[in-house]
């Protein structure tokens, strides 16, 4: 390449390294809210070259960038990432007519995903931990003579034979109809020199309209000190955990997971959760749970029954595997 061309391509490759490199959250200005430390969308949307768009004004708010498309509701933990939902640890204020967010998500929600960091050099996902929730006296949820433990079973076989096609290596925390305690279910992924967790369950509603509640959610660990999305069985503990290392990780995991679950099979997209369940917490490899439909619900509990449907859910699965491997190794 001569000088000249040279000259002529370096603004180009500065601009495109400008789009590219997360704008540093550190720099902007911190406003006190509701006892929190908020920043402006309109100074993050700055430094990260997006353009800002009242939908409706001081309600819904709309950020584009080529390709990118992020979507915020006044008061309202769930926000839209590429038409994706994710659920937020704070809700997005509006004051002074403009609209803030706590500077944790971006840092462990938005940035993970819209500027995803590699692993080391030679780092690759080679093993796929897969643990079918419950088991043995653990039945979990239960309709009729349905239990949710044989059916997370079924689905760790068939994304595990998936999976080895596709040329990983697998291992189950349970081959079979057995117990087996939660905090061996990580130590096992450790043992097995895992580069990822996916733990497999199956959801329920109860109360009134419970027959009604339907869709796919994914869960990764909450970051410290923040709220989760679903405190269900957790515990009132809201510190640091091994998990919380990998929070960028485990929230680009968690995305391609739901994105491909949902466009995949066309499920309500109920969006990526937090949650500090005692499977995520010890996990030192990226590690989320996916509650891949409603028992409770008609229509789901006939597709969780389907052999056919639980192929067409095991190849989601294992695509967003790949999805985030893609990503993620250099």
């Amino acid at each position: 390449m001569n000088l000249k061309a040279a000259m002529l391509l370096f603004p180009l490759l500065t601009a495109l390294t400008a789009v590219a490199a997360p704008g540093p959250v550190s720099q902007l200005e911190r406003v006190p809210l509701f006892g929190n430390e908020y920043v402006r969308l309109d100074d993050w949307a700055r430094a990260n070259n997006f353009q800002v768009q009242w939908v409706t004004p001081k309600q819904e708010l709309k950020l584009t960038r080529a390709g990118t498309t992020l979507e915020f509701t006044a008061d309202s933990r769930k926000m839209s990432l590429n038409g994706v939902n994710v659920w937020l640890a704070a809700p997005i204020a509006v004051r002074n007519g403009s609209a803030h967010v706590a500077p944790v998500d971006l840092t462990t929600a938005i940035h993970p995903v819209l500027f995803p960091s590699k692993n080391a050099p030679g780092r690759a996902i080679k093993t796929i931990c897969l643990d079918a929730g419950h088991g043995g006296k653990d039945p979990g949820n239960r309709e009729g003579k349905n239990y949710e433990k044989k059916y997370t079973l079924l689905l760790a076989k068939e994304v595990g034979a998936q999976l080895t096609k596709a040329g990983f290596k697998v291992c189950l925390t349970r081959q079979s109809d057995n117990f087996v305690d939660l905090p061996l279910r990580p130590a096992i992924a450790r043992e097995r020199g895992a580069d990822l967790f996916l733990s497999l369950h199956y959801n329920s509603a109860d109360g009134p309209g419970a027959a009604s509640v339907q869709g796919v959610e994914t869960y990764c660990l909450t970051p410290a000190r923040t709220s989760s999305t679903n405190a269900r069985g957790e515990g009132a503990e809201t510190g640091a955990y091994p998990g919380n290392r990998l929070d960028a990780k485990n929230a680009l995991l968690a995305y391609q997971m739901q994105k491909s679950l949902v466009r995949t099979l066309a499920l309500v997209d109920r969006g990526v959760r937090r949650a500090r369940f005692a499977v995520l917490r010890t996990a030192d490899m990226p590690a989320v749970m996916i509650e891949a439909g409603f028992m409770t619900h008609p229509g789901e509990a006939k597709k969780i029954h389907d052999t056919a449907h639980r192929g067409q859910m095991a190849r989601a699965i294992v695509n967003g595997v790949l999805a985030y491997q893609r990503l993620v190794e250099q």
